[in-house]
């Protein structure tokens, strides 16, 4: 698999075993995600009530690459609110489509909302 930007859709599908968690498991090595994303992950977890100790285990686990949320990806995602606005993205959509411009990676979502996206970036839709 080609290396992906993980959206917190796709992360959040692996942990609950949702459909499309293989797909997700199979892009973990050499995969990466943006601080936005992993705090929106660990956001949900803690909104169900894992307690913080719980949650660094599962994600500690899976090995991520955290790219932290720089000048470059804070002005890159502001200027793909004109673009994704009709679609209805977040900033933490958009913190992940920013990333995967910016590297050149694919970005690997839960989203179905995103295959109507044409920004650049190849995206893949676990389900």
């Amino acid at each position: 698999m080609s290396k992906v930007v993980l959206d917190a859709s796709a992360i959040l599908a692996l942990l609950n075993d949702e459909t499309g968690a293989a797909q997700v498991q199979a892009a973990l090595p050499g995969s990466i995600i943006s601080s936005v994303n992993y705090s929106e992950v660990v956001a949900r977890l803690s909104i169900l009530g894992m307690p913080d100790v719980e949650i660094h285990g599962a994600l500690d686990i899976l090995g991520l690459e955290i790219i932290p949320f720089d000048e470059e990806q804070a002005f890159q995602a502001g200027a793909l609110a004109q673009a994704t606005r009709p679609h209805g993205l977040s900033l933490g959509d958009r913190a992940c489509l920013a990333l995967a411009q910016r590297t050149d990676y694919s970005a690997l979502t839960a989203d179905k909302i995103w295959q109507n996206l044409n920004l650049g970036v190849e995206i893949q839709v676990i389900r």
